[in-house]
């Protein structure tokens, strides 16, 4: 009997011990206890790159240029386009010269293309241009009065009728006098031997919109027609690209393109200037008033707008209700026109829906 009652003491115990053990286990955690003095680990905040914007375009870069923007005489006789940078230009101005034929200023400070050209002779009011963008001005030969500039110093400059062969080569493919081009390195060059600054020392009070959609503000203009005179070989022809945001730029049916890369200019903005111009001498040299200011048109993000343009602080600025006009970040072209017959009869465009 004893011996019973032991055993059944005995499985009561193991039972007891069984079910212990299990509790124990039930209540175990499945990870290990974390030190409460232990943080979570936090992701480190992403920086934003910091942004600069170019004076000249209004776009915005990781990288700030700070370099002298440079000026150049482009040659625009049929003849020598294609012309070699312009779609590295920040602005390109177009003017008529005798004959009314036009010439291109071209200004470059955001980029500085491998070639440019073919580069063509000084005119005086291109030189007030460059002066007043405190631009390195760079042509190969010059009228009367743009001598006169040059020899007072009115600009720092390096010119090709001294550095024809050296600085500035000629190209074989054309024939004098369109085939004078200079390198970016040739200028380098040209601004340290003249002892040029090469740093930028004079901002423009040039304006921009934050995005092109803020510029949709006037009437649709989808198609723009500026003609220098008749001669349809300088009549210009732009048409808005919706899907880009730009103009592209085509002259008696040829597409404006740069010859160093084939690609078509893209233009975010084209203006319109009206200006005197006077004829001085029996080759038909232009004295063009850019002092004056006058009537403009803005062309940006497929509409046109009618506005004015000043001569703030030497640079043309267009000016809309009292206070410079907002560009699209981007390339710009800008016509000066004579004032007779002015706008209204050598602008033309379509309205679009």
């Amino acid at each position: 009997m004893k011996s019973k009652q032991r055993l059944l003491i005995y499985i009561l115990l193991a039972i007891l011990l069984v079910s212990a053990c299990s509790k124990d286990q039930a209540q175990e955690p499945d990870t290990e206890p974390t030190d409460p003095t232990t943080k979570e680990p936090t992701e480190e905040p992403v920086e934003e790159p910091v942004l600069y914007k170019a004076p000249f375009t209004g776009v915005m870069s990781e990288e700030e240029s700070l370099r002298r923007p440079v000026a150049v005489m482009i040659n625009n006789h049929p003849l020598a386009r294609p012309q070699s940078g312009l779609s590295d230009a920040d602005i390109v101005y177009e003017l008529i010269t005798e004959g009314n034929v036009t010439r291109l200023l071209a200004l470059f400070q955001s980029e500085l293309p491998e070639q440019i050209g073919p580069v063509r002779s000084a005119r005086d009011y291109f030189i007030h241009i460059a002066k007043g963008l405190d631009a390195f001005y760079v042509a190969h030969g010059y009228s009367p009065d743009a001598l006169d500039l040059l020899n007072s110093g009115y600009v720092d400059h390096v010119n090709g009728m001294r550095y024809d062969g050296t600085l500035f080569k000629r190209s074989s493919d054309r024939k004098a006098p369109h085939n004078s081009y200079i390198s970016n390195d040739s200028i380098k060059t040209a601004e340290e031997t003249t002892n040029s600054s090469m740093e930028i020392n004079k901002m423009p009070s040039l304006s921009f919109h934050e995005s092109i959609e803020s510029a949709k503000i006037g009437d649709n203009a989808t198609s723009i027609v500026v003609q220098n005179g008749k001669h349809p070989d300088y009549t210009s022809t732009y048409s808005y690209n919706e899907e880009n945001g730009t103009y592209d730029r085509t002259v008696n049916g040829i597409v404006t393109i740069d010859k160093t890369n084939d690609e078509p200019l893209a233009l975010s903005n084209v203006l319109v200037f009206e200006a005197e111009h006077q004829t001085i001498d029996n080759e038909g040299r232009q004295t063009i008033d850019l002092e004056l200011g006058g009537k403009a048109l803005l062309f940006q993000a497929g509409i046109v707008k009618e506005i004015e343009w000043v001569n703030l602080d030497g640079i043309l600025t267009p000016f809309e209700n009292g206070d410079p006009a907002n560009l699209v970040p981007g390339k710009t072209w800008i016509h000066v026109i004579k004032t007779n017959p002015g706008i209204g009869t050598n602008v033309s465009y379509n309205l679009g829906q």
